[in-house]
């Protein structure tokens, strides 16, 4: 008798009434059955409009005095219906909501095969460079470095301290691109994707609803006004929103609505210098623009546009990965070295940066644990695995170039531009250059280019010169040898710091050899 197919004019029939509920009813309010309705008799031009809440009995008893009088009806035929149509539209709306919950992404049960497998694999030699071969094998070319970075700090998704990352490149570059396909090896169930939200849309989340999440937005500049509520998450792990909200019995109160984190998140965008604040939070993973890179994203093109490439075996590996994601447990990781850690002093924001520093290592460990013994605290009897010279080794190898970008004074596009610059004065063996040359040989936008000469000078990279001969003027780099030596620095100050542990911890790093060992033995 209650007909929904047209989800904003529903229709509810019977011998003695024809109701027509216009607009529908709502789904989020579940004290209230607020409709606006019609009301008439069968082939009747007479019709009654009336806008109700059909849980209030006071007002559906005068509606019921109205169809009466108005359609000249009995008062209990118009009750039994109402109340009929209320039955039904109730039971309606409890099928829609379980038919939501139901469409929510379902948690994937690895089988005991499954299982195995992943632990297998958790627990065999060389992990991060086998993890780093089925990335690539999984779809994603190239970007060796960024890839794996970006995968481990998705998983830091499932600890107490997640980390958080914004991809930058100009335009097409694949920022967008490398994200989802990285994304791709994460369960379903374990994150979120968003393109666009409303300022408030974090604080009507579910409580519990984004913890241990991974966040991902496609582009921040479409996200503008959900950046602090994510700063928020990001630092305080939760965010509360005080609104005003009148109960059934139309008392006002205030409420509070909390979200609770912690949550990883992950976002793109070509703007550097707007998102400050969110950056200073994050790893910033820089795309690869390099004609090598073009090269082998073109290779990959055309393959694909032959049907030359073995998509099962892409499908396999990211699904092997997100078997492993899986399987990876909610542990505490204590890192006993990390007193003895110290970051390069040409850091900007070196307080930021060193807790950023620190959390990766632990999610190197993290990702590492079917690796390492567990142990448990003698005092809180709490559960936890220790942090290895081998883990700060592989994490100071995948983390140089973000250290390397913290550590620069020029944004990464100027940097990029910079280093572009000084390979083409190296090709045609010249010191001097001028802007109308590099637009031409370099394909630059003369507005992009006089803005990245522009920061380059008030930084000191590169200066203005007048030539003596032809008395006109150019450009000069200042110290083409600058990045190298800051490379050189930051490998130095990270390579004693390992340096410095062996000696005093040889006893320490025998005993984790050994439990490594004995678990590859044990899988």
């Amino acid at each position: 008798m209650l007909d929904t197919t047209n989800p904003h004019h529903y229709s509810y029939t019977t011998k003695s009434l024809h109701i027509h509920i216009l607009g529908g009813i709502k789904f989020n309010n579940l004290e209230r059955m607020r409709v606006t309705m019609s009301v008439q008799k069968p082939k009747s031009i007479d019709i009654l409009r009336h806008n109700i809440d059909l849980y209030n009995d006071t007002m559906v008893e005068k509606l019921v005095r109205k169809i009466a009088e108005r359609i000249e009806i009995g008062t209990t035929i118009a009750r039994k219906t109402l109340q009929d149509l209320t039955s039904a539209l109730e039971q309606y709306r409890i099928d829609q909501l379980q038919k939501e919950n139901e469409s929510q992404t379902p948690v994937y049960v690895l089988s005991s095969k499954e299982q195995q497998a992943a632990i297998k694999f958790l627990k065999s030699k060389d992990l991060l460079k086998k993890t780093n071969d089925l990335i690539g094998q999984s779809g994603v070319i190239g970007e060796t470095i960024n890839r794996l970075l970006m995968y481990l700090i998705f998983t830091s998704r499932k600890t107490d301290n997640p980390l958080h990352c914004i991809s930058l490149g100009s335009s097409g570059v694949g920022k967008t691109h490398l994200q989802s396909k990285v994304a791709e090896l994460i369960p379903d169930e374990d994150k979120i994707e968003i393109t666009v939200l409303s300022a408030n849309a974090f604080y009507y989340f579910n409580r519990t609803e984004l913890k241990n999440k991974l966040v991902l937005i496609e582009d921040l500049d479409g996200a503008e006004s959900v950046l602090y509520p994510l700063r928020e998450l990001q630092s305080k792990r939760r965010i509360t929103k005080t609104v005003v909200h009148k109960d059934n019995k139309g008392t006002t109160k205030t409420i509070h609505l909390t979200v609770e984190g912690p949550v990883s998140v992950a976002g793109c965008t070509t703007q550097e210098s707007i998102y400050e604040d969110n950056s200073n939070r994050s790893f910033l993973l820089y795309i690869d623009e390099s004609e090598e890179q073009d090269n082998r994203i073109m290779a990959y093109q055309r393959r694909a546009s032959a049907g030359k490439l073995d998509k099962n075996a892409e499908f396999e590996a990211a699904r092997f990965l997100r078997d492993v994601q899986r399987v990876l447990s909610p542990v505490m990781v204590r890192n006993p070295y990390a007193e003895h850690l110290i970051i390069p002093s040409s850091v900007f924001k070196p307080r930021r940066t060193n807790a950023h520093y620190l959390q990766f290592i632990e999610a190197v460990t993290f990702y590492c644990q079917h690796q390492r013994e567990k142990k448990y605290d003698g005092q809180t009897g709490e559960e936890y695995i220790e942090t290895t010279i081998e883990d700060i080794k592989a994490a100071n190898e995948i983390i140089t170039e973000v250290l390397l970008r913290k550590s620069d004074r020029i944004t990464g596009a100027s940097r990029n531009h910079l280093e572009r610059l000084k390979t083409y004065l190296k090709e045609v063996e010249q010191t001097t250059f001028t802007n109308a040359e590099i637009r031409r040989n370099l394909r630059i936008k003369e507005s992009t280019l006089r803005g990245y000469h522009k920061q380059l000078q008030e930084e000191g990279y590169i200066k203005r010169i007048k030539k003596a001969k032809t008395k006109s003027y150019c450009f000069e780099i200042v110290d083409i040898n600058e990045y190298t030596n800051l490379k050189a620095q930051i490998n130095s100050v990270l390579n004693e710091c390992v340096a410095t542990l062996h000696p005093a911890n040889s006893q320490s790093t025998r005993k984790t050899t050994t439990c490594e060992v004995t678990s590859q033995k044990t899988s």
